[in-house]
């Protein structure tokens, strides 16, 4: 009879549940959050193991890579979906969980989420250690203008490039101890360029992030998150569906006849992926001169509706462009965004 097991994954323990296919528990424990150990407890039913649930996080997908190898069934499922099936139960607990999760994949009630592969998980935490950096660039900045105003002293508009002189000259006739202080914010400063350089020298060695970049508004920021949240463009069937995987497509609220309204977008998927997507509209909306079918399509939406409309349908436009230029390995020109809205029948944001 065919087994089937449910992994609740902790930082130090993982509750293991194993059932067969009429729903019975046929062994249950807990070992250490390690590959061998989750591999050595299935071992005595390795040949009528048929799918192994683990729910996705940072140590659900280091344990597939892990076990997938020595060819273990063990699928990541989508984290938001089985916690819906978990809340029916009434106590929550590990070992709830590894049972509720051990019953899903034998219902088959789960969906499978797509793994990066290791390179692009390291480009993702390039990706965010720059963001967070960038995040920690401006509160020490302002925290730097907000201490320097306690003592009358402006910095006042001044460009990025020029801020750290300016705050020096500031500070030229200060207190020894609160120089050194001051000093030292403005050392931890200069650590985020790095981080943007090591981007830039990625994205200039890169294929697909420089055919992305052939489209006006994208910059290597907006190149290198799309690559990274998309990972792998097959497992995407369709390029009118890219929107909706990054949560670009509005909600609709249906229930019985006289209730049908579509809502705002479901900002659903990767937020940063979305933020870029957003941010390369707006660049190609407000910023950008140069005609094309893609920037003369989101000013007829902002007349009608309004400009957060338009950047939003824009960026749905742009997540379907770029999938479908990295799949076909062809670059941007300026017809191509009508011929792909025609293909594809893309419809404006509400």
């Amino acid at each position: 009879m065919k087994l089937y097991v449910g992994s609740d994954v902790g930082l130090e323990e993982t509750s293991l549940c194993i059932v067969d296919g009429e729903g019975l528990t046929v062994h249950e424990l807990k070992v250490s959050t390690e590959p061998a150990a989750i591999r050595s407890a299935g071992e005595g039913y390795a040949d009528r193991l048929e799918r192994v649930g683990v729910e996705a996080s940072s140590l659900g997908i280091w344990l597939y890579r892990e076990l997938q190898p020595a060819r273990l069934p063990i699928i990541v499922v989508e984290a938001r979906r089985m916690r819906v099936s978990l809340s029916t139960m009434r106590n929550k607990t590990d070992r709830n969980d590894a049972r509720g999760i051990a019953q899903t994949m034998r219902l088959d009630w789960y969906r499978a989420v797509h793994v990066k592969n290791i390179d692009m998980q390291k480009m993702r935490t390039l990706f965010t250690s720059r963001k967070l950096l960038k995040r920690k660039l401006i509160d020490l900045e302002n925290y730097i203008r907000g201490a320097l105003r306690a003592y009358g002293l402006l910095v006042g508009a001044v460009a990025r490039g020029a801020y750290e002189a300016r705050v020096r000259e500031l500070i030229e006739h200060s207190d020894p101890i609160f120089v050194m202080t001051i000093e030292a914010m403005l050392d931890m400063r200069r650590v985020h360029p790095r981080g943007h350089r090591v981007l830039l020298q990625v994205v200039q060695h890169d294929p697909v992030c420089r055919r992305l970049m052939t489209v006006p508004g994208v910059g290597p920021v907006a190149a290198l998150s799309f690559k990274v949240g998309v990972d792998d463009p097959h497992h995407i069937a369709r390029s009118r569906t890219v929107g909706a995987h990054f949560g670009l497509t509005p909600r609709r609220h249906q229930s019985g006849t006289s209730i049908d309204f579509e809502g705002r977008i479901s900002k659903q998927g990767d937020v940063a992926v979305r933020e870029a997507l957003c941010e390369a509209a707006a660049s190609l909306l407000l910023r950008v001169r140069k005609w094309s079918a893609l920037r003369a399509w989101g000013p007829r939406i902002a007349k009608r509706s309004s400009m957060l409309c338009a950047i939003t349908a824009v960026a749905r436009k742009l997540a379907s462009i770029l999938h479908r230029m990295w799949v076909s390995e062809t670059d941007f020109h300026v017809g191509f965004g009508a011929k792909i809205t025609q293909r594809l029948r893309l419809k404006p944001a509400q």
